[in-house]
């Protein structure tokens, strides 16, 4: 491979680890575990995407703890059996040439719902406590949370430090922390969710206090050569909200000056009131902020479809990745296809490079 053609396939270092190229799959729920323990599914779907040649293949938000659970069917990395079920599913992935991550996550007010394919709505049986900085629901129909006490905030820093350590176990070489999308962090850096008069509500630097908690505690957890990433919502796109780039972009540099080598910048989730007209790469000027701003690494998301586009964002150093989601689902071999488009020739695994020419 010519890797001075094109950035999009050139290799990038963090810590220890060598991507092969710029293409990340991001963490998207598959709602098909049980107990959180993954199964064949989730080994099809991630394979799939490392035979496809993505360099990062990132597992979806798995839960720190079973009531971190958006739904009855997330998967989770709390028990010894979650941890022996991921641990051939890693293997598979790195045995063909792809890095395995997975997202560690807590949906805090958005727990205890039902799967998206039957409506998303709120469980009729076998729902569970939710919990949040403050007791106000996400939106009308949502389970009105506990405010946690500060006992349960440190508990749960304990047990997100304990979840790195079972990913370690399991085979991940990259941990991605969910501070994103309305869950339980995001929750506590939005003054919208977070009213809070204790050492954990008010200020930025009190409503960040439980994320950089967790960040320190996990980066203590896991080998110092292994890469730590975290997804922000850049943005709740609510206009009474001080939640925005600013703060995000003030909470970055806490996040790298604790040891988090990549920002995975996205935004929303937070309110249903939110306002925002999405097209493709609406959020990268998030990343290209961050970037520069707070000198570290991101990751560009957001409808980006098309290997041009891709190309273009990392020629113009708005991001140093590209995290590909639903376009992964609809084409699992997308990184393959862009390379052709970019010109360039990149190894194909043995079974399937009689398709490599399309001649």
């Amino acid at each position: 491979m010519n890797k001075d053609s094109s950035k999009l396939f050139s290799p990038l270092d963090i810590r220890s680890i060598q991507f092969k190229n710029r293409i990340f799959v991001s963490p998207m729920c598959q709602y098909s575990a049980e107990n959180g323990v993954p199964n064949n599914w989730h080994n099809v779907h991630l394979g799939t995407r490392a035979i496809g040649g993505a360099s990062l293949v990132m597992a979806e938000a798995s839960a720190v703890v079973p009531e971190g659970r958006i739904t009855p069917h997330d998967a989770g990395i709390w028990s010894i059996e979650q941890v022996e079920n991921w641990k051939p599913i890693t293997e598979f992935i790195l045995e063909h040439d792809s890095i395995p991550s997975i997202q560690l996550a807590h949906a805090g007010r958005k727990a205890s719902r039902d799967v998206p394919w039957r409506s998303s709505s709120r469980l009729d049986i076998d729902t569970w406590e939710v919990s949040a900085p403050s007791s106000l629901p996400f939106n009308t129909g949502y389970i009105e949370p506990k405010a946690l006490s500060v006992n349960d905030i440190d508990n749960l820093i304990l047990d997100w430090a304990k979840a790195a350590e079972n990913a370690i176990d399991a085979g991940f070489k990259v941990i991605e922390l969910h501070f994103a999308h309305g869950y339980l962090v995001h929750s506590f850096l939005s003054p919208l969710s977070n009213l809070r008069d204790d050492d954990f509500g008010g200020s930025l630097e009190n409503r960040a206090r439980f994320g950089l908690e967790i960040v320190r505690a996990v980066r203590q957890s896991i080998p110092k050569e292994l890469p730590l990433f975290v997804r922000i919502s850049a943005s709740d796109w609510v206009p009474e909200s001080s939640w925005n780039i600013s703060e995000s972009l003030q909470f970055s540099i806490w996040l790298k000056e604790h040891g988090v080598d990549l920002i995975d910048c996205s935004s929303g989730g937070l309110s249903p009131n939110q306002t925002l007209s999405s097209y493709p790469g609406y959020q990268v000027e998030f990343a290209d902020t961050i970037k520069h701003e707070a000198q570290v690494l991101t990751g560009a998301v957001g409808l980006i479809t098309e290997a041009e586009h891709a190309e273009n964002i990392l020629i113009e150093n708005r991001a140093d990745a590209i995290f590909i989601g639903r376009e992964l689902l609809r084409n699992p071999y997308w990184p393959l296809n862009a390379a052709i488009t970019l010109g360039e020739d990149v190894v194909w695994p043995d079974q399937y490079v009689r398709a490599k020419s399309r001649t």
